[in-house]
């Protein structure tokens, strides 16, 4: 199942590298696709899975297992990054309505994700009791917090972009955008990565890698789709890695 979601990464990559999902800014106003649901429907419906998934394996579980007490974090970690993203983000997105065609495959993801993630760790993870104090643990834990941050004050300075009703695009500014055009897709990455290596596991390198050529692309489309439309565009941000891309 790693495997396949490596190869999946290889494919996301190939697809979007050139050319970008047609969805939020990028969408064609000329073939947009028939079937819409509203962005707060549809981000609650696609991140669902990530978090119900993994719950429903612990608790079919009998007895369940989820020692020592870092393989509980780690799993604690997965269901509170897809917690906020279903039961929160969504709540508050001022996005544009989003295609049915790519909510579908999204849902997909994150049940294959969900089951993937959860499933090592809940019945295959093998952890030594002081799995808390070494330093895989406690340097992936530290970059996943880092990432969660990043992620979620880049989300909330897009949301202060627009007033409630508003589907036009500015310029990010504040925060980590300063510095590149992708702030809130930079935090994600650093993210999983930091959750890979606390899990150490090849599932979570995995999802990692595949968030890495998902999102990557999208974060370079968008610094392009910026210096395309604004005239005043900071020319010194970079796409997605502060001072380097």
């Amino acid at each position: 199942l790693s495997s396949l979601l490596g190869a999946l990464a290889l494919l996301q990559l190939s697809l979007y590298l050139r050319v970008p999902s047609r969805y939020g800014k990028h969408e064609e106003r000329l073939c947009r696709p028939r079937g819409r649901l509203p962005a707060r429907c549809a981000w609650f419906l696609q991140e669902l899975p990530s978090f119900l998934v993994p719950a429903l394996l612990l608790a079919l579980r009998s007895p369940p297992r989820l020692e020592p007490l870092g393989c509980r974090l780690l799993c604690c970690l997965f269901c509170w990054h897809y917690f906020y993203r279903t039961f929160i983000y969504p709540f508050f997105t001022r996005g544009r309505p989003f295609p049915l065609q790519l909510l579908f495959f999204g849902t997909l993801f994150c049940i294959y994700n969900g089951f993937l993630q959860g499933y090592y760790l809940i019945y295959c993870a093998e952890y030594p009791n002081d799995w808390c104090t070494d330093i895989r643990f406690t340097s992936g834990l530290l970059l996943f917090l880092l990432g969660m941050g990043i992620n979620i004050h880049s989300d909330l300075l897009l949301r202060q972009l627009r007033k409630p009703g508003e589907v036009t695009y500015k310029i990010p500014q504040g925060g980590l955008f300063t510095y590149v055009s992708g702030a809130n897709y930079f935090g994600e990455i650093v993210e999983w990565f930091g959750f890979a290596i606390a899990t150490w596991s090849l599932p979570a390198f995995a999802f990692a890698f595949f968030t890495l050529c998902c999102i990557g692309p999208r974060a370079y489309h968008h610094h392009r789709y910026y210096l395309k439309t604004f005239t005043d565009y900071p020319k010194s941000r970079k796409a997605l890695i502060p001072f380097v891309f």
